[in-house]
């Protein structure tokens, strides 16, 4: 995976966060504001995003591996480099949907639904979470919460050539998101007005957006 994906992964989470903060803040506060009086919140915070990033990661490299083992297993000729084509569009709509050009990714969350209601019921057992290792599968569960733009990098980790590369998109994506989540209170009000800026917003989304054409052109030129 070129290092430039991963940047251009983390700018997705980073400039993504403030959709981030509308799904999941409510459950970040509510981890901090139900930890024990006596004990520092930080350590349950940082354990359920732990959790968190390591759902992502996982699914990342499951779609990752699943993709690429279909193509290898169906032999089809430049397979890797029609993948890489297919991580280009999905960096262009991700782009598109940062800077709310166009909002058709959000219809992805509502595939997650359906599984979504199978799997919140199990995040109760950990309530109220009295050490933060019990924050850590909490995080874990949460971060099959549907969302279109998590559905959205794992759409691109899929495509990213094997399991070790979509590992690392939706590990770099989630690291991306892991500043604002992190913030409580006061501060995660402060950082979500500017990360929800619409000028803010496209001005970033520009830059991914430019990233992805280049990498589609290089593509197109392997390909014709």
């Amino acid at each position: 995976m070129p290092y430039a994906d991963f940047i251009a992964a983390f700018m997705v989470g980073l400039l993504g966060a403030g959709h981030c903060l509308g799904m999941c803040g409510g459950v970040a506060a509510a981890v901090s504001f139900g930890t024990p009086t006596d004990k520092s919140k930080m350590p349950f915070l940082l354990f359920y995003n732990g959790g968190r990033l390591l759902s992502y990661s996982v699914i990342g490299a499951i779609g990752g591996g699943v993709v690429s083992g279909v193509i290898g297993i169906s032999q089809m000729s430049q397979g890797l480099i029609w993948l890489r084509l297919a991580a280009a569009i999905m960096m262009i709509l991700l782009a598109l949907y940062i800077g709310q050009f166009w909002n058709g990714l959000s219809y992805v969350e509502r595939i997650g639904k359906v599984l979504w209601r199978h799997i919140s019921p199990l995040s109760s057992r950990f309530l109220p979470l009295r050490s933060p290792w019990a924050a850590l599968p909490f995080g874990m569960i949460w971060g099959w919460l549907p969302c279109g733009l998590v559905y959205s990098a794992l759409s691109w980790a899929a495509v990213s050539g094997n399991a070790l590369h979509g590992l690392l998109i939706m590990l770099a994506f989630g690291l991306g998101t892991l500043p604002a989540m992190l913030l409580i209170g006061s501060f995660a009000e402060a950082a979500k007005k500017l990360l929800n800026n619409l000028i803010f917003r496209r001005f970033s989304s520009m830059i991914l957006l430019m990233y992805g054409i280049v990498t589609a052109y290089s593509v197109y030129n392997q390909l014709y």
